[in-house]
C-alpha cells in the first residue's frame, strides 16, 4: 500500500526514493528474536517452498532450519511435510505472534476447529496428529516437557518420542499447541501450512467524540498509577516535585485530592527548572512493593550542583568538538545533563505504606552531558516484558540534529536505551565498557556485541520522542511519538535494533539539515522502519498551525467502548486529537481520524473554552496519563482532564466492550494460496485428513519540544 500523510504506513510498504526504489522495515515486533521483519534479500533453500517474501529468516537461519530437521530422523514423508512446514513458520512475518503463547519457541499455535469432541476435531492441528502420532521425531518440537503448561498427567512413555507415546490424545495433543481462547488477541494467530494472512472485514466507525472531566487545577507533567492496585496516582511537576494523589471513586465527579505542602518525593534543588528543562519523568521497580525502588529523570546543572558532572555526549569518539556547541544560553560546553537516578521507598513501613520518601539518592543510574538545551526526551519506563528500564533520548538538539548523534551508534543521543539496573557492574567494569553510570546491558541488547556501536542501543533515529507507551494488552506493542522539525510529527512503533530515520528522513520524507560538521548518512545506508501514524504541519489548524506531538496510549479502558484498541495522540497546542487504529488486528495497517473532544458539564472544576468553541482550554497539552483501571487523563496548563463516558458529553457510542469484558471478536485468519496447494497436494495420502481452519511543569513552552 502506498503512504497516507494522516495514516501512516503499513507493513512491508515500497518507497520511492530519488528514484530509487527499496522496501522498509516492518514497524511490527514480529520476529522470535523480537526484531522487526525485513525482505529477504537471498532465496531461502530449505524453507523456499512457503512463499515467504517479508520475514524473519535470513540464509543462516534457514541453514540452522534444515540442520535441525535432518536431525530429526523422520522415516515419513507426510510427517516430514508438515514438521518442515512448522519449522519454517519461524520465517513467518508475525513469528512473534504465531509462537507467542508457548514456553517453548519450537511450534508456533497451531490452528484447529472448536470441537465440542475429539472425534470431531478438525484442522491443521488434528492433521498434524494424524499425520504424525506414530513417527519417530528426535527432539520433536511438540515434546510435553518444552512447556510450562504441560498436562498434570505424566507422559505414556518417557523413552519414546511419538506424539502417541508423548499425549494421550489428540485433544488434549492440540489443546497444547492451540492459541489460548482465553487470550482473544494471541487467539487471532495460528499457523495454518503457510505465510499468516488477515481476512478482510469491516472496520469500526470512528468514535463521534471524547467526553472529558476536569479533575484537577494543576500543571503537572507526570502520571504514573500506584504499583499497589489502588486507585492512587502519583503526579509529577517540571520543577522536580512528586506528589502521592486520590482519584475519585468509580462514578464520581469529585476532583483528585493530595496534600500540595506535603510532597512524596522533592527533588527541586537538584532540578533546574526553566522552559527547556526539568523534571521528565517517573519509573518504579516492577518489584516496588517488595523492594521500594524507583527511579527518576531529570536535568540538571553542573555550574550549580557539582553531582550533576557526568561524561560529555560531544566527544572525537562522534565526531564532535565540546568548543563548537556553546552558544548564547549557555557558554559552558556540556554544562546541562540528563539523568536517571533512583531513590527508595523502603522505610520503617512498607513500600505501599510509604506517604513520603527520603530525597537522598540511593544509586545514580545514568548521568549524559547535553551539547544543547533542547530535545532532551528523557521518560523513562520498565518492559512489561521484560523488567528492563527504557530510557529515551532526544537528539541532543540544534536544528537538523547538525552532529548526525541519531544515526551515529557510537552516540546515545538520539536513541532509545535499554538497562540493565538489577545487576550492577564493578568499578572495573563502568570504566572498562564506558558506561555512563550504574547498570548492565541485557545479554539481548541488539549492538552489545558489535564493536562500533554503544551496546546501550535498543533503537536509533529519533528527534525528539515524547511520550512512549506499552500497549496493556498487547506488551509487544511499544508506541513512541517523535518530534518532527519543520513539516511531520510521526508515532513509531519501537522494535529492537529498529532504525526510524532521523536526520536521513522526517517523517515519510528526505530531511536536508541546514548544516552537517558531524557528516551525513545517505538513505541507501539504511533501513528505516517508518512512522505507522502521524500528521503534517499544514494539517492542523492554518491560524495556530501545529507545534508538536504529544504521544498517549491506546484505550484499554471500559469508559469508552467506541475508543477501546485505538492509539490516542494530540498535538501541545491541544487543538487536534487523533485515534489511531490498527486494523486487522496484528496487521501493521494503522489509520488515524480527528476524534472531537470536548468537556462535561458535570466536572467538578467549571471546564473553560476556547474562545467561542467547545474545545477546553489547555493551553498546552503536555502529557497523557493512566491509572490502575487504564482509565486516560490528559495533562496540560489547564489542569487535568479524564476521560470519561462518551454519553456525558452527549456523544452517542453503540460498540461494545471486546475482548475480555465481551466475547472475542477477533478475526479469524485465513491460508495462503500457497499453503492450500500444499496442504492439496498430500491430502489424499491421509484417509482422515479434513479441511483446514482458514489471523508524553508547570509551563512547557513551544520551544522545549520543537
Amino acid at each position: 500500500m502506498g503512504f497516507d500523510p494522516v495514516s501512516g504506513v503499513g507493513l512491508a510498504t515500497l518507497w520511492l526514493v530519488g528514484g530509487c526504489c527499496f522496501f522498509t522495515a516492518s514497524a511490527l515486533p514480529l520476529c522470535l528474536n523480537l526484531e522487526a521483519p525485513v525482505p529477504i534479500k537471498y532465496p531461502l533453500e530449505f524453507c523456499s517452498d512457503f512463499g515467504y517474501r517479508t520475514g524473519c529468516c535470513d540464509s543462516q537461519l534457514d541453514k540452522q532450519l534444515n540442520i535441525r530437521f535432518n536431525s530429526m530422523n523422520i522415516t515419513s514423508q507426510i510427517c516430514s511435510e508438515y514438521i518442515k512446514e512448522i519449522l519454517c513458520a519461524q520465517c513467518d512475518a508475525f513469528a512473534a505472534e504465531l509462537h507467542g503463547p508457548h514456553d517453548t519457541k519450537s511450534s508456533p499455535n497451531l490452528c484447529n476447529s472448536n470441537a465440542s469432541s475429539v472425534h470431531e476435531s478438525k484442522g491443521y492441528c488434528s492433521d498434524v496428529w494424524d499425520a504424525c502420532r506414530n513417527v519417530s521425531i528426535t527432539d520433536s518440537p511438540f515434546s510435553p516437557h518444552l512447556l510450562n503448561s504441560a498436562p498434570s498427567h505424566p507422559r505414556l512413555s518417557a523413552n519414546n518420542d511419538t506424539l502417541s507415546a508423548q499425549w494421550p490424545s489428540r485433544r488434549d495433543f492440540c489443546a497444547a499447541f492451540a492459541p489460548p481462547a482465553s487470550d482473544p488477541y494471541n487467539a487471532s494467530f495460528c499457523f495454518d501450512g503457510g505465510p499468516y494472512q488477515f481476512q478482510s472485514e469491516k472496520q469500526d466507525t470512528a468514535p463521534k467524540g471524547i467526553c472529558l472531566q476536569k479533575v484537577e487545577l494543576g500543571a503537572y507533567i507526570n502520571m504514573i498509577p500506584h504499583p499497589d492496585g489502588s486507585n492512587r496516582v502519583f503526579l509529577a511537576s517540571q520543577s522536580g516535585k512528586v506528589w502521592l494523589a486520590t482519584l475519585p471513586e468509580k462514578g464520581s465527579s469529585n476532583p483528585i485530592t493530595l496534600n500540595e505542602s506535603a510532597p512524596y518525593l522533592d527533588i527541586s534543588n537538584l532540578v533546574v527548572d526553566n522552559e527547556e528543562f526539568g523534571f521528565l519523568a517517573l519509573a518504579f521497580h516492577p518489584n516496588f512493593l517488595q523492594n521500594g525502588r524507583l527511579f527518576v529523570s531529570f536535568n540538571c546543572d553542573k555550574t550549580i550542583w557539582a553531582d550533576c558532572a557526568g561524561k560529555c555526549s560531544c566527544t572525537s569518539d562522534v565526531g564532535c568538538d565540546p568548543s563548537q556547541v556553546g552558544n548564547a544560553v549557555t557558554s559552558v560546553p556540556c554544562r546541562y545533563s540528563s539523568v536517571v537516578s533512583e531513590y527508595s521507598a523502603n522505610s520503617l513501613t512498607s513500600p505501599a505504606k510509604a506517604l513520603k520518601i527520603s530525597s537522598k539518592e540511593v544509586r545514580r543510574i545514568f548521568t549524559l552531558e547535553l551539547p544543547y538545551v533542547s530535545h532532551h526526551a528523557g521518560q523513562i519506563l520498565f518492559g512489561p516484558k521484560d523488567a528492563y528500564l527504557y530510557f529515551m533520548l532526544g537528539d541532543g538538539g540544534g536544528t537538523g540534529d547538525p552532529f548526525n548523534f541519531a544515526q551515529n551508534n557510537k552516540s546515545l543521543l538520539g536513541k532509545i536505551l535499554r538497562l540493565d539496573v538489577d545487576n550492577m557492574p564493578t568499578t572495573e567494569e563502568i570504566a572498562n565498557l564506558g558506561l555512563w553510570g550504574n547498570y548492565t546491558i541485557p545479554d539481548t541488547n541488539p549492538f552489545k556485541n558489535e564493536r562500533l556501536a554503544r551496546p546501550e542501543i535498543w533503537a536509533l533515529g529519533f528527534r525528539n520522542p515524547w511520550r512512549c507507551s506499552f500497549d496493556s494488552l498487547k506488551p509487544l506493542y511499544f508506541y513512541c511519538a517523535d518530534v518532527g522539525q519543520e513539516t511531520y510529527e510521526e508515532v513509531n512503533l519501537v522494535t529492537k535494533g529498529g532504525n526510524y530515520g532521523w536526520r536521513v528522513f522526517e517523517g515519510p520524507n528526505l530531511y536536508n539539515p541546514p548544516a552537517s560538521p558531524g557528516g551525513n548518512t545517505t538513505e541507501s545506508s539504511i533501513l528505516p522502519i517508518f512512522p505507522i501514524l502521524g500528521y503534517y504541519h499544514n494539517q492542523v489548524d492554518p491560524k495556530q498551525g501545529a507545534s508538536a506531538i504529544i504521544g498517549g496510549y491506546v484505550s484499554r479502558s471500559e469508559q469508552d467502548p467506541c475508543i477501546y484498541g485505538r492509539y490516542l495522540y494530540a498535538d501541545l497546542y491541544g487543538s487536534v486529537m487523533w485515534a489511531g487504529l490498527e486494523f486487522p488486528p496484528g496487521s501493521g495497517n494503522y489509520s488515524a481520524t480527528t476524534i472531537n473532544f470536548t468537556c462535561s458539564a458535570s466536572s467538578h472544576f467549571p471546564c473553560e473554552f476556547v474562545g467561542n468553541s467547545t474545545i477546553p482550554k489547555f493551553q498546552y497539552i503536555f502529557s497523557w496519563g493512566q491509572d490502575n483501571d487504564r482509565n486516560l487523563y490528559i495533562l496540560s496548563n489547564g489542569g487535568i482532564f479524564k476521560v470519561i463516558s462518551p454519553t456525558a458529553c452527549d456523544f452517542t457510542c453503540k460498540k461494545s466492550l471486546p475482548s475480555q469484558f465481551q466475547p472475542n471478536s477477533a478475526p479469524v485468519p485465513t491460508r495462503s494460496s500457497t499453503a492450500i496447494s500444499s496442504h492439496a497436494s498430500r491430502s489424499a495420502s491421509l484417509s482422515i485428513l479434513s479441511s483446514n481452519t482458514s489471523f508524553m511543569l508547570g509551563l512547557i513552552i513551544w520551544a522545549w519540544l520543537m
